[in-house]
């Protein structure tokens, strides 16, 4: 394999590959193993959904996730050291960890992250979404939100086990900045807002206020336990196959990360945008359905969001661990959440304000 690698050259993943089952270090690269590698098939194919990343399929087995410089620098460099928490807590409802390979030299970096290829799977944003059209069709109850809250709840306990490579996951924090960093998030979305003029703009301005006080909340919270969560846990990380559940992708929201990929915060952000991606799945299925089943939809919404809570509740108790959880900062974090959905749209994907906004006049009309 040559030292400057080319993830898009055909060959290079399955090389990779190649490489790491026979117990050497791909040329050019260090690498980083957690479970071993055996020998298999090398066939590739891309995964052409992942816009942020280059991954690649090799031998229908194994997928090699080649990273991409961010626009602020080098890729986000967190996934790595979750992985390994993982691995040694004996976490194993995520695709098989094999190896991170990162480069030296000017393009010093997280170069590429190894992992186990789960046949047949399905994010959340298609499986979830699949399954609450069906019940609307009179099949069977798309009921799976308390599946994903026990899944949230499991990974939490994983990444807040002492372990050799985190030896004190979980620390307290008696001051921070949580309300003051999402007014700062509720001022850009008012920004982009007022730029749209029009009923959306109009509709979020005028209720700015009530918005800022559901924040402002945060700042009554004069203790909390942080650590380091997934960081960026919504349906699309919940791959559905035929194992059951897993959650894929721990390179973090960069917005939150900070120098070096670092990230404490309450497990509470986790749940706080896995609820509202919930509730985005519903505005999904209303715009597809052209509102036909809009009181049903809003139903689902409501006992998706409260099953998912309740059972990440209920397994944290069950592993005593319910200090993880401070339900004080979750409509704090949940608003805060829909601002940045407003703002992300703004900047990458227009059309994709109806989803926020929907929730949003949910909550506030």
């Amino acid at each position: 394999m040559p030292s400057t690698i080319d993830p898009i050259l055909p060959g290079a993943s399955a090389a990779l590959v190649e490489a790491l089952a026979g117990g050497d270090a791909p040329d050019g690269l260090r690498v980083r193993r957690y479970v071993p590698l055996a020998p298999g098939p090398l066939g590739e194919r891309m995964i052409t959904v992942d816009q942020t990343n280059t991954s690649v399929v090799v031998g229908e087995r194994v997928v090699v996730k080649w990273m991409r410089p961010t626009h602020d620098g080098p890729p986000p460099d967190r996934a790595p050291d979750l992985l390994a928490q993982l691995v040694a807590t004996g976490f194993t409802r995520t695709p098989t960890p094999y190896a991170a390979l990162y480069r030296d030299g000017p393009d010093a970096g997280l170069a590429a992250v190894v992992t186990g290829f789960l046949p047949g799977a399905a994010d959340g944003w298609d499986w979830c979404v699949d399954a609450l059209i069906d019940q609307l069709d009179g099949g069977p109850p798309a009921d799976a939100a308390g599946d994903i809250g026990v899944l949230a709840a499991e990974l939490h306990c994983a990444l807040a086990t002492p372990s050799e490579v985190f030896p004190a996951p979980v620390a307290e924090v008696r001051q921070s900045t949580w309300a003051a960093d999402g007014l700062a998030v509720l001022e850009r979305a008012c920004r982009v807002m007022a730029d749209a003029e029009d009923d959306d703009g109009r509709w979020f301005t005028a209720r700015a206020q009530r918005l800022a006080a559901d924040i402002a909340r945060a700042a009554d919270v004069d203790r909390a336990y942080v650590m380091q969560p997934h960081g960026d846990l919504h349906v699309g990380q919940i791959l559905k196959w035929r194992g059951g559940l897993a959650v894929t992708d721990f390179d973090g929201n960069p917005s939150l990360t900070g120098p070096g990929g670092a990230l404490r915060e309450p497990a509470v952000r986790d749940v706080a945008q896995l609820r509202t991606s919930l509730l985005h799945v519903g505005q999904i299925v209303d715009r597809r359905t052209e509102g036909r089943h809009r009181p049903a939809v809003a139903a689902w919404c409501r006992r998706a969001a409260d099953d998912l809570l309740a059972a990440y509740r209920r397994t944290l108790d069950e592993r005593g661990m319910a200090d993880l959880l401070d339900e004080r900062l979750l409509r704090p974090f949940e608003v805060e959440q829909e601002c940045r959905e407003l703002c992300y749209a703004a900047r990458f994907l227009p059309r994709w304000r109806y989803a926020p906004m929907g929730v949003l006049r949910s909550w506030y009309d």
